[in-house]
Formats: structure tokens, C-alpha cells, sequence
């Protein structure tokens, strides 16, 4: 567990759900990885899953206190409309309260991020969610928002593994104390190409896991919040023990030194996602 500026504690390793938008098939990947150990599950209204995890989460028989959601809005709107999008996720969440509400990504009109944020802090200071954050937010935009607001973010969630180590925006968010929650730890796969390869692959066998295992108890180990996603029963078992790992410091700078500043998803400072829409 990790626990927040707020004293809220999430656990540190959770089940990404991007993409995960056949209702069937999440239903099953949630009920699995239940059953595997983890509590964590990462969703967004941008996702078109969260009624599915939503009636996963119910079939499972576990108590509310038992599980953890971070959810996300999608895009920026007026106040009232924000307000309905975020009721709307706890209906189809199905629960009273969300663990971590995030803005999916920022607008690049910083008064827009700073409204959208009035509305989160509405529902924080309500106790209808326990934690608020930001994702995708770089070190820049952070600073245009943080300076207007009541309620400091609890959490930034943005891309992280290992050709993208965020160094200085984890210095950022350590001075600040927020946390930093790492999705895509995989890279889409590119950890099985050079220059990231022969160094995962030589550092793997001598834990003896996996490389994705090995990424993943990474950025464990620099304390971040770790959200790795897979639909195979497998490999869900495979990344939940990647939290059993615990890497040398010597092995930790050999990782770190793989940062190339690469991206696979979107530059959040381009981003075409956090587009106002009344």
C-alpha cells in the first residue's frame, strides 16, 4: 500500500483497463484478477468499460472497503456538466464512493484545467471521493494549476517504464508530495527491442522472471504506483508477482540508464484528448 499526502492508501500495483471495452471479456479479465490477489483496477469514462467493471466488481462478492478505483473524466466541460459525468461513474461503477478521480488529460487553456478542478474538489471536500489527481499533466501544466487551487493533487498519472523514466517530474512530484501512478510499464512491447532488450533480458534471468516482471518491480521499487494491463490469465498472474521482486540497486541504475525520453502514447503537451466540449 501506498499511502497519499492525505493519508488515503491505494495499493501500489493495480490492473490497467485501456482498451478493455468488450463487456464480456472484462467482466471475466476483472473477475480473474480478483481471484488472483489484486484490488486495484484503473478505469476511465473514455474507456467504455466502467459499467462492466462495475458489474464485475459486484459479481465478485467483495466488500467496498475491500477494492480500490481510480477513474477518469473524459475531456473538460461546464461545471454542471462535469458534475453529471462524474455521478454518472459512480452509477456505473456502482459504488458510493470512487477511490481516485482523475482529469484524464489537460486542457491546454490552463483556466479550463483549474475549473474542471474546482468541480473535483467539490466532490472531494463531499467525502464522494477520497483521493483527486491529475494524468498526463506535465511538470508545466502542473505549475499553471497548483498555484490557483485549494486542494493540492494527490496523484499524477502518467507514462512510465523504462525508455521513459520521468526522473525530473518525479523530483517534481516528490517536492510537491504527489504521487506518481506509471501506466504502459510495457512499452506496447518495445521492452523485446533494443536498446532496452539485452539489458531487461540479462537482468530477468538473473531473478529469474520475466522482463515485463521485471519493469514492472522497476518502477515498483521507485515507489510508484504501478497500473500494467493484460486480458491473458497469465500474464495477470505473471505482472501481480512482479511485487514479490525486489531488484538490486545496482540493477535499478542499470534500468534507469535505458531512458531515452521515448513515448508510446500521446505528448501530453500536444495532446488532442482534453478538448473542451460544452
Amino acid at each position: 500500500m501506498i499511502k497519499l499526502s492525505n493519508n488515503y492508501e491505494l495499493p501500489n500495483l493495480g490492473l490497467g483497463t485501456f482498451l478493455m471495452n468488450d463487456d464480456a471479456e472484462t467482466k471475466r479479465v476483472i473477475l480473474e484478477a480478483i481471484e488472483i490477489g489484486y484490488r486495484h483496477f484503473d478505469t476511465a469514462q473514455m474507456y467504455l468499460n466502467e459499467h462492466a467493471i462495475g458489474d464485475a466488481l459486484l459479481a465478485s462478492g467483495l466488500k467496498r472497503s475491500e477494492f480500490f478505483i481510480t477513474t477518469k473524466l473524459n475531456r473538460h466541460h461546464s461545471k454542471a456538466k462535469t458534475r453529471e459525468l462524474i455521478y454518472k461513474s459512480f452509477a456505473d461503477l456502482k459504488v458510493d464512493y470512487i477511490d481516485l478521480l482523475l482529469i484524464h488529460w489537460p486542457n491546454h487553456d490552463d483556466k479550463i484545467n483549474i475549473q474542471t478542478w474546482e468541480v473535483f474538489e467539490e466532490f472531494y471536500e463531499k467525502g464522494l471521493v477520497k483521493a483527486i489527481g491529475l494524468s498526463n499533466f506535465t511538470r508545466y501544466q502542473m505549475e499553471q494549476l497548483i498555484p490557483h487551487v485549494k486542494i493540492k493533487p494527490h496523484v499524477n498519472q502518467v507514462e512510465m517504464h523504462p525508455g521513459l523514466s520521468q526522473v525530473n517530474l518525479i523530483n517534481y512530484l516528490n517536492d510537491h508530495g504527489i504521487q506518481l501512478m506509471g501506466y504502459g510499464p510495457l512499452m506496447r512491447g518495445n521492452l523485446f527491442n533494443e536498446p532496452y532488450f539485452s539489458v531487461l533480458d540479462k537482468i530477468a534471468k538473473k531473478y529469474k522472471a520475466s522482463i515485463a516482471q521485471i519493469a514492472i518491480a522497476w518502477g515498483l521499487a521507485k515507489n510508484v504506483i504501478m497500473i500494467p494491463k493484460s486480458v491473458n490469465k497469465e500474464r495477470l498472474e505473471e505482472n501481480f508477482n512482479a511485487s514479490k521482486i525486489i531488484l538490486k540497486e545496482e540493477d535499478i541504475k542499470l534500468i534507469d540508464k535505458l531512458n531515452t525520453g521515448r513515448r508510446m502514447y500521446a505528448d501530453p503537451a500536444n495532446n488532442v484528448y482534453g478538448n473542451f466540449i460544452e
